[in-house]
């Protein structure tokens, strides 16, 4: 778990709140919009997005061992290059790059590799992970990012990010990563394969999921609910945190204020993750993704009334508990409801529509804002969005195999 918390973590120089960062400094110094450089990275990570359902595949058959340590060294050399890009083409590469080993892969090796070693604990386990990543990544990232880019410029800023994963996150990979339990003798949950409880455990997983394929869950009502939810979440975190040092400095507030917000982002995602993972092993999916949806339209219609510190870090709480639920959900809820087998396969699908919607996420705030001077119409519109959502999440259930396979043979 720790090591898997660790690359999870490690994503966030490929995170849009790290990203966030360097924005301005890509409009000065490369003399683009701020629509071109929206448009680039909706471009660059919808691009890399394609590539996901590859790498969860090449996860399933090779295993997290492997593919962590290939991973993390290429992104790495990824965000050594951020620091030479000159123009709009070379930024272009470079968002691909950087959106797709590290938000996309190195994000779904490490979810990979933790939901392959628990089952009963599941949501407590992620909801720990979860605490950890929003701390050390959206708590400590941004602000080490934005201190570094003053002591050193934002061009030397990325090869230290990427020298920190070359030298940190691939020996972590190497050493620590382990794939299925069953490889070692174990079960779940660490239960030894030579043990009485083994019978017991045997029965108590056949009876609480069953196995699908990536096919057949695409056949289940509940995954693409679930996902259109996932993605909203994405699309819209991805597009406030993109634009927030711009939205804050539209309302009168510095970029420093808007790195500060992402402390207690962090710890609100930390505490709302930690709760979320424990309530998701006891109450129903759609509870939580009603109320995260909910939360999603209020952050939204808030950050139009942002005009003070105390009142952005108000936003930076609300928008951190919304963060919080849905990073449990995403992270728990697909090998809950589909099981282990495929789940490299799985989560290549769902991370691939996942970081779609976090290509699409920006631009829109960016036409906006070029267009009609502000950014309230979108969040309007993201707002509306989100409560349909919520509305459609009561449908919600976790899928029965063998219904499904009744259906499927009478068809």
């Amino acid at each position: 778990m720790a090591a898997g918390s660790l690359g999870l973590v490690m994503t966030s120089p490929g995170q849009t709140y790290t990203i966030s960062i360097f924005v301005e400094h890509f409009i000065d110094d490369l003399s683009l919009s701020r629509s071109a450089v929206s448009s680039l990275y909706t471009l660059g990570t919808l691009a890399g997005s394609l590539t996901l359902p590859l790498w969860g595949r090449q996860i399933d058959l090779k295993g997290s061992r492997k593919m962590v340590v290939v991973i993390a060294f290429l992104f790495g050399l990824a965000c050594i290059y951020m620091g030479w890009v000159q123009n709009a083409i070379m930024l272009g590469v470079g968002f691909i790059a950087i959106r797709m080993l590290g938000q996309g892969s190195l994000g779904l090796v490490s979810q990979t590799v933790i939901n392959q070693w628990w089952v009963r604990k599941r949501g407590l386990i992620m909801g720990i992970s979860g605490f950890i990543l929003a701390i050390l990544g959206m708590g400590v990232f941004p602000n080490m990012v934005h201190r570094l880019i003053a002591l050193y410029d934002w061009r030397m800023t990325y090869p230290i990010l990427g020298a920190i994963l070359i030298l940190g996150m691939v020996p972590v990979g190497l050493v620590l990563f382990r794939n299925r339990p069953e490889e070692f003798g174990l079960r779940p949950d660490d239960v030894p394969a030579d043990t009485d409880q083994i019978s017991d455990f045997a029965s108590e997983i056949k009876t609480s999921f069953t196995e699908w394929s990536l096919k057949e869950a695409l056949h289940t009502r509940a995954f693409w609910v679930i996902l259109a939810s996932v993605v909203s979440f994405t699309m819209i975190s991805t597009g406030q945190f993109f634009h927030l040092v711009g939205i804050f400095d539209d309302q009168g507030l510095t970029s420093t204020v808007a790195a500060s917000v992402f402390v207690p982002i962090s710890l609100a995602t930390a505490g709302a993750n930690l709760v979320a993972g424990i309530a998701i092993d006891r109450l129903p999916v759609k509870f939580l993704l009603i109320i995260g949806l909910f939360l999603q339209a209020s952050s939204l219609l808030m950050l139009q009334m942002v005009g003070s510190t105390a009142s952005a870090y108000l936003f930076g709480i609300l928008l951190g508990t919304t963060s919080g639920l849905f990073r449990a959900i995403n992270s728990v809820v697909w090998p809950a409801f589909y099981g282990r087998t495929h789940l490299g396969s799985i989560y290549g699908f769902t991370a691939a529509a996942g970081v779609l919607g976090a290509a699409l996420g920006p631009l829109p705030f960016g036409i906006t804002r070029d267009l009609l001077g502000s950014y309230h119409l979108i969040l309007f519109v993201f707002a509306g969005i989100s409560l349909l959502l919520g509305l459609l999440s009561l449908v919600v259930k976790k899928p029965n195999k063998l219904v499904f396979l009744q259906r499927r043979s009478k068809l």
